[in-house]
């Protein structure tokens, strides 16, 4: 195991045992062996853009499962097996939509061309292969390029997931996030060229927020200056962390007149400040 990708990390340099978050080894790997498939699918999603195919369910599916990879979003190894599976169906099936259109599809080997083990741990084992720290030859600077846009992608697909939920979207969200996992496996890319690529991954994560505000302001009105309470009422409760406003809402909906109070957490603070979730009078203050 090694991952680094959170300000957490074991002694600032990564976590190689276990996550400082709690993530467990076989996670890390699958979620590594998923990243490394997205990577096969994005190559041919990137070709059937030239060819006139654009597959809206992959431009999804993409988002949701490289987020799915962020961080501790979700440590449910049996997920990521089922995501993994799913990944290689669409890329097989992009594959022959981008053939018949007359695309390139001639990537023969790598996660062009990747088979899922037969077992969870044998997937562990081809997660463990194609890790952070799988290829020793390569350039150190572009390395962490690469890495700094993986990550960014993680950071984009996170933003434009919640936005989407809410009926924003926009394709050169999607094109980006296949165009920047397709360049890993581009060997002729040089320093310069990713550091352009770090640089529109930038680029594109404010259009990914512009998309997640007005998904939020859209449906919940434009936050208020808003006084919070921090302390506690006695009865049951509903403690609500994360990011997802929609979330959010249905909980407060359907606890409305039920007799328990709902609470934010964490980064959930600014959600009292939006009209349409501040109304409810048992959504009653911020767990610290």
């Amino acid at each position: 195991m090694f991952c680094y990708q959170c300000e957490q990390t074991a002694k600032g340099e990564g976590c190689t045992k276990i996550g400082v978050c709690g993530k467990q080894p076989e996670v890390a790997a699958l979620q590594d062996l998923l990243v490394h498939a997205l990577k096969g699918l994005s190559l041919f999603a990137v070709e059937g853009r030239k060819a006139g195919v654009n597959d809206h369910e992959v431009n999804v599916f993409t988002q949701k499962a490289i987020f799915s990879t962020l961080t501790n979003v979700d440590f449910d190894p049996a997920r990521f097996v089922s995501l993994i599976k799913q990944c290689v169906q669409y890329r097989d099936g992009l594959k022959e939509k981008v053939k018949a259109a007359g695309g390139n599809v001639d990537f023969p080997e790598g996660p062009a061309t990747f088979v899922p083990g037969a077992s969870q741990d044998d997937m562990v084992k081809q997660g463990e292969g194609v890790g952070v720290k799988s290829d020793p030859d390569i350039n150190p600077d572009i390395h962490s390029l690469q890495q700094t846009v993986i990550y960014g992608i993680k950071g984009v697909a996170a933003y434009a997931d919640h936005a989407e939920i809410l009926g924003k979207e926009d394709d050169s969200v999607y094109a980006f996030l296949h165009e920047g996992l397709a360049a890993t496996q581009n060997k002729a890319l040089g320093l310069e060229d990713w550091v352009g690529l770090a640089l529109k991954c930038g680029e594109v994560n404010l259009k990914a927020m512009e998309l997640l505000d007005a998904g939020n302001t859209e449906t919940y009105g434009h936050p208020v200056p808003t006084k919070v309470p921090l302390g506690v009422k006695t009865g049951k409760a509903i403690l609500v962390s994360g990011h997802d406003l929609k979330d959010l809402g249905d909980i407060l909906k359907q606890t409305e007149g039920k007799g328990i109070n709902v609470y934010s957490h964490g980064e959930m603070l600014p959600t009292h400040a939006y009209p349409e979730l501040k109304k409810y009078s048992h959504f009653y203050g911020h767990y610290r």
